[in-house]
């Protein structure tokens, strides 16, 4: 009643299945829902809502009269933008939808089917990738301004830990898409070839392993397999690229999938995970802000990390290739010039063999 007074027109629903065939039908602006209903949970509504094409950008706010069923920041991680607690108060209600509905105004989640199109232009547009993060550090930020004096010191110091790492994340998407402006406008540099020696190739991959691991995200065992031998290739890119790599093999594999570092004796490296994979028509489509079957997988940045990846393979003289079929994993591979090995000539002087 008290909506309707402020003129928001209502759609109702008494379960939660039927409240998910409304919202598929009539798109409302904004979803707000129970967690504890007969016909499906508010969890699994969030979920449905979140994976539909039509829906995953749409605002979510969540009631509860338990709040220790279902903790604010595990709502959140899953998916909505804000919280109530029962009881609340008629201006509490109205003071959430609107800054539900001014939020979905700035639509950080990029729905806009202009901005898709914006996208395909890599100097003239922010990626996706940038949203996202963002996304995190204001939704979470605007929760405690807002609950501040009702949420514990726990929760506050962990929601505290989700800013710095949206921010990390933001800062890391910002200096991938900077360094690729840069490296479209240095072709000059384009293919030359920096030997870096076997001493610092392992170091190097190693580095690119540890960002990843030092960073929030779903455990996954890594398995190297590294050949002791020198290749050419500037050692702060080679790890640029198995960071961005690992990263994207960790984000798309399996709950529990090894993913599989290698670097042979002819220069190859490889990196290998057993995730949803690519189909053919998609690896001919990968492009600097393109994720495939986004709706499906809302992690960021796999179309930015290839990007830098392939730019950084050019520029060291190297060769990219992927291999990879849906449900059955990827293969990345890029091979490196190698140096194969030294010999003294009559004056003395090195010379090395580039295979």
């Amino acid at each position: 009643m008290a909506l309707r007074q402020r003129g928001y027109h209502l759609i109702e629903a008494d379960s939660g299945c039927a409240g998910l065939e409304a919202a598929k039908k009539f798109l409302p602006d904004l979803i707000l829902t129970d967690i504890q209903m007969p016909g499906g949970d508010g969890q699994s509504l969030l979920y449905h809502l979140r994976h539909h094409p039509e829906l995953s950008a749409k605002q979510v706010i969540l009631m509860t009269g338990r709040p220790d069923l279902v903790p604010t920041r595990t709502g959140m991680e899953a998916g909505a933008d804000d919280f109530l607690i029962k009881p609340f108060t008629i201006d509490a209600l109205i003071s959430c939808v609107e800054a539900r509905l001014r939020r979905a105004e700035i639509h950080w989640r990029v729905g806009d089917r202009n901005l898709e199109k914006l996208r395909d232009s890599l100097l003239s547009t922010l990626p996706h990738e940038l949203f996202t993060p963002l996304a995190g550090i204001m939704g979470v930020s605007e929760y405690l301004h807002s609950n501040a004096t009702i949420i514990s010191l726990d929760e506050i110091q962990a929601l505290h830990a989700d800013i710095y790492h949206s921010g990390l994340r933001l800062h890391r998407t910002l200096t991938n898409y900077f360094r690729i402006l840069g490296l479209e406008r240095e072709s000059a540099r384009l293919g030359d070839r920096t030997l870096l020696p076997a001493s610092g190739v392992r170091p190097a991959i190693q580095a690119g392993v540890d960002a990843v691991l030092s960073r929030p995200g779903p455990p996954r065992p890594i398995t190297l397999e590294l050949s002791d031998f020198p290749v050419y290739a500037h050692d702060d890119d080679l790890r640029t690229i198995v960071e961005e790599l690992v990263d994207n093999a960790r984000k798309f594999s399996g709950v529990g999938t090894e993913i599989k570092i290698g670097l042979d004796k002819s220069g190859t490296l490889t990196v290998v995970n057993l995730g949803r994979g690519m189909s053919a028509e998609q690896i001919k489509q990968i492009g600097a802000f393109q994720q495939f079957d986004r709706n499906q997988q809302a992690q960021e940045g796999l179309g930015l990390g290839l990007i830098l990846v392939q730019k950084l393979t050019e520029r060291n003289g190297a060769k990219f290739a992927i291999e990879s079929q849906p449900e059955q994993g990827t293969t990345v591979k890029i091979a490196f010039k190698e140096a194969k090995h030294e010999q003294k000539a009559a004056g003395g002087e090195a010379v090395t063999t580039i295979s």
